[in-house]
């Protein structure tokens, strides 16, 4: 379980295939000599397992799933990732609870500068816009954010100072592609509610289009 408040910035020095999975190998100083064999780190908001670290790297396997679902499938040696360790349950919970069990991808439509904040846009199909609400909070590579707009196409966050500087936002492009996680609870509610109120003969059909509107209707708010 991560919060989506990042730790560090790593990099990836070497990607190598390992049979089914691909061997990531990471640079990251600051937190690679805490780890420990079998941490989960949060790579770009992708939950990973420490298979080997030193002082200063350490690697961590992904199967196809996981290259088909996240932006693995194109990273390269070189490539920034936003890097947290799985949360302590002493902690303080900010943030949000974030799984890093990312449920696709989307594009940086648009990126307005706003004094020193900046809003920016992706462009995202019905599968993720289910789960992103207006004033609720999404997973972008691994951080957590605020969502301001929640269209029939695209929605949009706005980005502090602070997160511009600290994670691999501030390096955002129109047309990169970004890992999205949306929220874990709002997933589960929706789940339920698609069970109990799904009749038998059009089940189906209400799983595929319960909105946020319904959710409303059926009580929830």
């Amino acid at each position: 379980m991560f919060t989506g408040l990042i730790e560090t910035i790593g990099t990836i020095m070497a990607i190598s295939p390992k049979g089914e999975v691909i061997e990531v190998t990471v640079e990251a100083p600051s937190i690679a000599g805490e780890l420990h064999l079998g941490d989960s780190v949060s790579l770009s908001g992708v939950c990973s397992t420490v298979t080997f670290f030193d002082s200063r790297r350490f690697k961590v396997e992904l199967m196809p799933e996981t290259q088909m679902r996240t932006t693995f499938g194109a990273a390269r040696s070189g490539t920034k990732l936003n890097l947290e360790r799985a949360m302590r349950a002493d902690s303080r919970l900010d943030g949000h609870m974030v799984a890093g069990h990312v449920d696709g991808t989307c594009t940086v439509r648009n990126i307005e500068t706003l004094g020193i904040t900046r809003k920016i846009f992706f462009a995202a199909g019905e599968d993720l816009l289910s789960g992103i609400v207006e004033k609720g909070s999404v997973t972008v590579d691994g951080v957590s954010l605020t969502v301001i707009d929640a269209r029939e196409d695209f929605f949009s966050v706005g980005v502090i100072p602070a997160t511009l500087a600290e994670t691999t936002i501030g390096l955002l492009k129109t047309g990169d592609r970004v890992n999205i996680e949306t929220d874990m609870i709002g997933k589960y509610i929706k789940k339920f509610l698609s069970d109990r109120y799904a009749s038998k003969n059009d089940g189906e059909k209400m799983k595929n289009t319960l909105t946020w509107d319904k959710l409303t209707e059926y009580g929830w708010s």
